[in-house]
This record gives C-alpha cells, structure tokens and sequence, in this order.
C-alpha cells in the first residue's frame, strides 16, 4: 500500500482510533469489543491481524463494521456474543459502546426495584458475585474503632508550663536506672583513663 491511501485516524463503530495502531489491538479498544472477539471477526474476513489499520480499504472498514454490529451474519457463535437471552426481546445481541453502559445500568436498576440478592448488595455497595467479604472490600472507613487526638504539652517542647511562666529553669528528672543512662553519662569525671 502507498502512503496516499494510509489514513491517521478511522471511526469505526463511534470510535475513533489511530491509524499506527495494529487492527486486533485497535479493534480491542472498543468498548464492548474484546481481543478473542476481535480475532475471530478478523480470522472469518480474512484480514491480517497484524497489519496497521490506517492500511484498511473503505470495503474492509465497512465489513468489519458491519461484523461488529451483527456478529451472527459472518458465522459467529451465540456464545461468543455479550447479551444473550436479552430479557426484554429473548434475542441474542452483541452490544457496544454506550448502550452496552445504558443496559447495564438498567438491569441493576431492574434488580433493586424488585429487590432481589444482587439488588440489595448493589444498593448497599457490597460485592455481587458471591466473593468472601470477611478480610476483602473494605472501602468505607473503621468502623467500632475511636481515634484519640494526642495534645501537645502547654509549654511547648517538653518544658514544664510552670517554669515557662515563672522564667526560672525547667528541671530535668534523673534517669532512674543504669540501662537508661548514656555510658559516657555514667562515668564519673574524676576517672581517667
């Protein structure tokens, strides 16, 4: 191909995507779209996975939209698609894009107003799946547990508050045992040795 008919950016199905990118990442990015997904749509349209995708034809880039939307026309199994069963049609359907987000979003809200499981533990933030919960999704804060603020001396720096405000010199308490003592300190002055 010559570089007149390489293009730096394509849309495909409302998205766009550069064109230095290779077709099964590129494909990839698309919301909806995986890496497996994007290899089988390829592999049935004989295209090369690896080539750039600023590279493609206006007729590949109109198969492969055309792929996208109805995955089932090129021979793709049920299994393969993300909407199966849908629960309004009963039809498979592969979504993409914001009306996979907008189904999504009205399933969970279909489960709250009937107040199943999965609608209590999305109304409440809780995992859904069925996950251990003991030791794991911790998000909020410490619960039973009291936070004391620590409060600095009045005087400031150690000092008793007394002495700050009589001018005379604070007193420093001995060290009670020998352990706490620095060995230098320990010493008598009168030993040299």
């Amino acid at each position: 191909m010559s570089i007149s008919e390489y293009r730096h950016i394509l849309r495909i199905a409302g998205k766009d995507i550069e064109g230095s990118k290779k077709i099964i990442i590129a494909l990839s990015h698309i919301k909806g779209l995986g890496y497996n997904l994007s290899q089988v749509i390829l592999q049935s349209l004989n295209i090369n996975s690896n080539m750039r995708i600023g590279f493609l034809t206006e007729k590949e880039v109109s198969d492969i939209e055309a792929a996208i939307k109805n995955p089932s026309l090129i021979g793709i199994p049920n299994w393969y698609l993300n909407r199966r069963k849908d629960s309004d049609t009963g039809t498979d359907k592969h979504l993409l894009t914001s009306d996979l987000d907008f189904t999504i979003s009205n399933d969970i809200e279909r489960e709250k107003t009937v107040y199943s499981w999965r609608g209590y533990r999305h109304m409440f933030g809780l995992r859904v799946r069925g996950q251990c919960t003991r030791t794991t999704g911790r998000k909020g804060g410490a619960v039973g547990v009291k936070k004391v603020a620590l409060r600095p001396a009045a005087g400031g720096a150690g000092a008793p508050a007394e002495a700050k405000e009589s001018g005379a010199p604070a007193t420093v308490a001995e060290p009670t045992s020998e352990a706490s003592v620095p060995k230098s300190a320990s010493k008598s002055p009168e030993t040299k040795e």
